[in-house]
């Protein structure tokens, strides 16, 4: 059987040789013996959303996309909170957003566009997966997906973004409405070795949430003080 062209586009309503439909939802497992209930249970989505961000990641990389991994799943894949409770993040070029949603429906996947005008919603898996376009506000250029690492992603390899650029995006995030310490003070305790602090630093500017998170770090000796021009 002759083999699908690189970068060639699938027949509609196809799927991408040796991948699930992105839409099959995984056999339920019933209970054995006694135990809490389903409700009573924490909820724990870590391997649903691997296995989502595992499909996206290898349709974007046979569709010949440009793209890389963001958010908790990025987090995660740099050696980070191992849980995951939210939902894959994708960073493209707001130029190929089109092609990309276009990949995506070809793979049987429903890609809905929301009021907010920087990202288009795929779901997976049953878990919710965003295509992003700008993060914290700022577009998505080739030179940050140029940056990203190419890790391995529960056995999926695929580019993440760069560690600096990461926390950059956490922090460059905060502001009046959104100010969670909490859920980024452990990010920074597991990637401080592998950020360039000054740049985090110059980037965010005299953002007043960020620079107060960076303060923070310095006063738990999580990072070195901001060192004083002369």
């Amino acid at each position: 059987m002759a083999q699908r062209a690189e970068g060639a586009e699938l027949p509609r309503g196809s799927t991408a040789p040796g991948l699930r439909l992105a839409t099959d939802d995984p056999e339920p497992v019933p209970p054995t013996g006694p135990g809490p209930t389903a409700q009573e249970l924490p909820p724990d989505r870590t391997q649903a959303i691997l296995e989502a961000a595992k499909q996206i990641g290898s349709l974007l990389k046979r569709g010949g996309h440009r793209f890389a991994l963001a958010g908790s799943v990025a987090v995660h894949a740099l050696g980070g909170q191992r849980r995951l409770q939210h939902d894959a993040d994708f960073c493209v070029l707001r130029e190929d957003a089109d092609a990309v949603a276009q990949t995506l429906r070809e793979a049987g996947l429903v890609v809905r566009e929301p009021p907010e005008d920087w990202l288009v919603k795929t779901t997976c898996f049953g878990q919710d997966v965003d295509i992003i376009f700008e993060l914290a506000h700022r577009p998505v250029t080739p030179d940050l997906l140029a940056r990203a690492h190419e890790l391995s992603v529960d056995s999926v390899r695929m580019p993440v973004l760069a560690p600096t650029d990461l926390m950059w995006s956490l922090l460059a995030a905060f502001g009046e409405h959104h100010c969670d310490f909490g859920s980024v003070l452990p990010v920074a305790r597991v990637l401080r070795e592998k950020v360039d602090w000054d740049d985090v630093r110059e980037r965010c500017g005299q953002e007043p949430m960020a620079d107060a998170f960076l303060f923070l770090l310095e006063r738990l000796d999580i990072i070195d003080a901001r060192r004083e021009s002369r």
